[in-house]
């Protein structure tokens, strides 16, 4: 997930730095962007993404990620924080940072091609800066979202929603594979 967002933003113009596994990587990284991407995996990115609080004063965070439980598939089985979401419990950890969640309910691919796609996906925005969700509007643009293709769903309770939508993503790929794929809302 983040080497594909990686190399598009790239490819829209922006300058991209990734963390690596190495030591003090993240913090490096955190520290001098503005905006910063969790494509973590949601089990762990509570715990990563706090231990870099200072780093991330004042910086947008844009989790895609889900915390999930894996099901004996391997595929996500339940929710690691129902009643709430990752998202909910990155901002609570990180007051001073303004964290949005977008982009967690679709397969990866989608997420930077959302054109490829033979009907229209919405991509969800969650947060409770509007400032910092008109900058991912504007990254999303740059990733080729239409704007009438993003929805502000409001503040940041609401990525409970889109969280729990990851539990359609195991059904769906029994059913139909691995076939990229985006939860849209038809008007």
């Amino acid at each position: 997930v983040g080497g594909n967002l990686a190399a598009a933003l790239t490819r829209a113009g922006h300058e991209v730095t990734v963390a690596d596994r190495a030591p003090g990587a993240a913090a490096d990284v955190a520290r001098s962007a503005e905006v910063v991407i969790n494509a973590t995996p949601g089990a762990g990115s509570l715990e990563r993404l706090t231990a870099l609080r200072d780093e991330l004063r004042g910086k947008i965070l844009i989790d895609v990620s889900n915390a999930t439980v894996d099901g004996p598939d391997g595929l996500p089985g339940d929710l690691i924080h129902p009643g709430s979401s990752l998202a909910e419990q990155l901002q609570e950890a990180l007051p001073d940072t303004h964290v949005v969640k977008t982009l967690n309910t679709m397969l990866f691919p989608v997420m930077t091609a959302p054109a490829t796609l033979t009907r229209t996906p919405t991509a969800f925005l969650s947060g409770d800066d509007p400032q910092a969700k008109q900058t991912v509007r504007d990254l999303l643009t740059d990733l080729g979202w239409h704007q009438d293709w993003i929805t502000d769903l409001g503040a940041i309770r609401t990525a409970r929603a889109t969280e729990a939508a990851i539990l359609f993503v195991p059904h769906v790929i029994r059913a139909d594979g691995f076939t990229p794929f985006a939860i849209s809302i038809a008007r």
